[in-house]
């Protein structure tokens, strides 16, 4: 039996998204920039899956750019505004639990001369608002919060700490990293007075290689890549018509019928839960129901190296995760753990179980036969230290 339960790393594509894609690879294959008919049919693609996009975030089709996925549309969210802006002022707030393509893009900001402050997070993962209202200043310039928690499913609030940032400084742009939220949470960035805002295809049943970057209508960012002029010149390159052309019918499809999907995988998120709890010597690190995202279960296993569970589980064909995938070639402690205050003793001992559109009940059951067998030998045979 093959279980995935890695799907906050990446998701088995929809049907009706790996057909869209290889109808553009083979049929509709022209360059979107061409002015023949070729040309026209590519470019019809970008336009249905803008229109698509912008549906499902009640924005604006002009206001939606296509990059080469989540990483890609963080860095030019925070480069961009921060070089477009920097005028106004040079300093930017973040937490200190984002993820690498936020974290290291900020690292990359600092040496570039602009000043970053991290805001900690409490046991639940969530920052204060009281010390975010304290900490924007006149020269803040940029805030990004990650919505959902790439390791634990923390959930933060856009739409309140919006509030806080645009009360203090109306000037200061907001970031929202989405790419863990997009498809599990109805989102209006309008609304929730998000200026930025970021997507991967591949997180909710799309292509790989592939997302877009949500920008306000009147916020200045730089563009990071330049040549052609495609884009609006926002983003220069022949665009990625097959992945672009999947990422719109996954959208579409993530957001038909949402309320049931999110309501299913809360519910195997709760019964996983259920089940981790009974077993001896396990904590989880996520929140029932809808007090943390949907679709991820973050658990501790006394006793036992998360890397070697992973490996055991593995051999009994079972995917988890370690951390975060877009990081897992870069070992050391997670600062996610960190940073909510996992006991020193766990930081290696989590394993992350995260659901998709295809899991199942009977699949968990599986899991935690395996995780009853497996547990027991791999804590009597730990090596001492």
């Amino acid at each position: 039996m093959e279980v995935y339960f890695d799907n906050a790393a990446t998701t088995r594509v929809l049907d009706q998204v790996k057909d869209v894609v290889v109808e553009a690879m083979t049929v509709d294959y022209g360059n979107p920039a061409a002015k023949h008919r070729k040309g026209m049919e590519a470019e019809q693609y970008i336009r249905t899956a803008r229109s698509r996009i912008a549906k499902t975030l009640k924005v604006t089709e002009k206001e939606i750019l296509f990059t080469s996925g989540g990483s890609e549309s963080n860095n030019t969210a925070l480069i961009g505004a921060a070089l477009a802006n920097r005028r106004a002022g040079s300093h930017i707030i973040t937490t200190n639990i984002e993820h690498p393509s936020v974290y290291n893009t900020l690292a990359f900001l600092e040496e570039s001369g602009f000043s970053v402050t991290y805001l900690a997070v409490d046991r639940n993962g969530h920052i204060s608002l009281e010390e975010l209202r304290e900490t924007v200043r006149e020269d803040t310039i940029l805030v990004s919060v990650m919505y959902v928690n790439n390791e634990v499913g923390a959930v933060e609030e856009p739409e309140e700490i919006s509030r806080v940032i645009k009360e203090k400084n109306p000037r200061t742009l907001f970031h929202v990293d989405a790419i863990q939220a997009y498809g599990k949470y109805s989102i209006r960035p309008r609304r929730q007075g998000i200026d930025l805002l970021s997507v991967s295809g591949h997180k909710i049943h799309g292509p790989k290689g592939v997302g877009f970057l949500y920008i306000r209508d009147g916020v200045k960012i730089k563009p990071l890549i330049y040549g052609g002029g495609q884009q609006g010149g926002m983003r220069s390159g022949t665009e990625n018509v097959p992945g672009v052309a999947g990422l719109g019918v996954a959208a579409e499809e993530v957001y038909r019928n949402h309320e049931m999907k999110v309501a299913q995988m809360i519910e195997l998120k709760d019964y996983m839960t259920d089940c981790l709890e009974s077993l001896d010597g396990v904590t989880v690190n996520s929140k029932r129901g809808r007090e943390s995202a949907p679709q991820i279960v973050s658990a501790s296993f006394a006793g036992v190296r998360s890397e070697v569970l992973l490996h055991a589980l593995e051999d009994k064909g079972i995917y988890v995760s370690s951390g975060s995938a877009c990081s897992s070639h870069h070992p050391g402690v997670s600062g996610t753990l960190k940073g909510i205050g996992l006991p020193a003793g766990l930081l290696d001992s989590t394993l992350r179980f995260s659901f998709g559109l295809f899991n199942t009940k009977g699949e968990i059951d599986y899991c935690m036969d395996v995780l009853k067998e497996l547990l027991p030998v791999l804590r009597k045979y730990r090596p001492r230290r």
